[in-house]
């Protein structure tokens, strides 16, 4: 499939704007302008732009580390990203309903510990221990889509430039180790699934229905280019699109029992068209790394999610006390996938502090599972020439967060990382990470 992308997505953009969804003028939704960061206000300008349609957002988010165990030395990385974002509100803008646009562009800086101090022992980590760190330290186009909404938002259309885990397996990102961070599925196969800050081409189609759920697919372009620096911050189509990536959820939203708990239950499989090479066997179906022969071809690639989350504690106008839970599995074909299988699960109880009553406490606990079939074939490598792969099975991790809401516009969360088997190797020392992540909207 190619997508000589982002003219066919333009044209059908001019489509929609030729005919806006049906809509109440009187009914807009709640303004959200920005007024509650570092910077305010701007003097009663912010308010009175969102109020016309521009919406103005900058956030900063810094992560150091210190691994006083584990790795060949002990050292501290600093790393941080700038996140530059305009939402135009069509509908106050140019009188289109239930329409808007989505500008952002982010920049990330410095370097990340596991890599640097070799905490995985020759490679790192299978998951990084500072998540804002990677996909080349650079400005990058993030998102330019267009939204529209029909039928009292039962059909929501979205197509542009975005990245996957932005709509599918969507989860959030307050925890510092990639193992409980963001969309899974772009932990494990993250040379085609592309979480933020990268990109591309694609659109999503969502419906939603009256009892609390959804189905959305998307399609969206297959380019490894979009990863590398050199298209990072620009609208210019890459050479080599090989396919598109096809994901598929299915979502349940309930409000459980009389206190009327929130939850949320996501269920994706996905499917990329394009073609990729065995993890293990070279055409003659024998281990490509000992005949030293061409990987054997694979047409497509494919997997599946879940996503939980369950609220058991929501807070009152009187008890600022709140706990849920959360579970996340993804699971990856074991034809062309290096790492298949990981799974995390964990809590997050705020309001326990009287004084401090937005403040919570977290704990994430995950398995990161690298294929059995490229754990064999290193074991029989190991056998012909000792001591020339490592052996790789699960890493292990553990994290233990406490955050704390300073003002409106800054949290600081101070958290502890255990990573057993760094690397998923069994000879790899355990490793501790001390790290600090703080975030500042301005």
């Amino acid at each position: 499939m190619t997508f000589k992308g982002k003219y066919g997505l333009l044209a059908m953009a001019a489509l929609l704007y030729a005919a806006p969804a049906h809509a109440d003028d009187e009914t807009k939704p709640p303004l959200d302008d920005g007024s509650a960061g570092l910077t305010g206000d701007w003097g009663g300008w912010r308010h009175k732009l969102a109020e016309d349609g521009l919406i103005f957002k900058l956030g900063w988010v810094s992560e150091v580390a210190n691994n006083p165990q584990g790795g060949t030395r002990s050292g501290t990385r600093y790393t941080d990203q700038w996140a530059f974002g305009t939402t135009f509100d069509l509908d106050r803008l140019l009188s289109i309903p239930n329409a808007k646009f989505q500008l952002s562009i982010s920049e990330r800086n410095g370097r990340e510990l596991d890599a640097d101090e070799d905490i995985g022992t020759r490679g790192g980590t299978l998951q990084q221990v500072q998540e804002v760190w990677g996909r080349n330290q650079t400005f990058r186009l993030t998102e330019l889509w267009y939204d529209q909404t029909y039928f009292n938002d039962v059909l929501d259309v979205r197509l542009g430039r975005m990245g996957v885990g932005s709509d599918f397996a969507a989860f959030s990102c307050d925890f510092m180790n990639l193992t409980f961070c963001g969309s899974q599925p772009g932990n494990i196969v993250g040379g085609y699934w592309y979480n933020w800050p990268v990109s591309q081409w694609g659109s999503r189609v969502k419906v939603n229905f009256e009892q609390s759920g959804y189905v959305q697919v998307g399609a969206y372009e297959m380019n490894s280019n979009y990863a590398t620096r050199r298209y990072a911050f620009t609208l210019e189509e890459p050479p080599n699109t090989t396919g598109a990536l096809i994901p598929l959820e299915f979502g349940w939203l309930p409000k459980v029992g009389t206190a009327r708990l929130p939850g949320s239950y996501k269920l994706g499989f996905w499917y990329n068209t394009s073609e990729g090479t065995d993890v293990v066997n070279d055409v003659n179906g024998q281990s490509a790394a000992l005949t030293g022969k061409a990987a054997q071809s694979r047409q497509g690639h494919f997997g599946t999610y879940v996503n939980f989350r369950q609220f058991l504690i929501n807070p009152t106008t009187i008890d600022p006390t709140t706990l849920s839970l959360f579970f996340n599995a993804s699971f990856a074909d074991r034809m062309t996938a290096t790492v298949d299988r990981q799974i995390a699960f964990g809590a997050v109880y705020g309001g326990f502090i009287p004084f401090r009553p937005n403040d919570d406490i977290m704990i994430g606990l995950g398995q990161t599972h690298v294929n059995d079939r490229v754990t064999r074939n290193q074991q029989l490598i190991d056998a012909t020439d000792p001591g020339s792969v490592l052996i790789q099975t699960s890493e292990y991790a553990v994290e233990f967060d406490y955050t704390a809401r300073l003002t409106s516009w800054l949290t600081a969360r101070p958290n502890v990382q255990y990573i057993n088997q760094p690397g998923g190797v069994a000879k790899a020392h355990n490793a501790i990470i001390v790290g600090l992540k703080t975030q500042v909207d301005f």
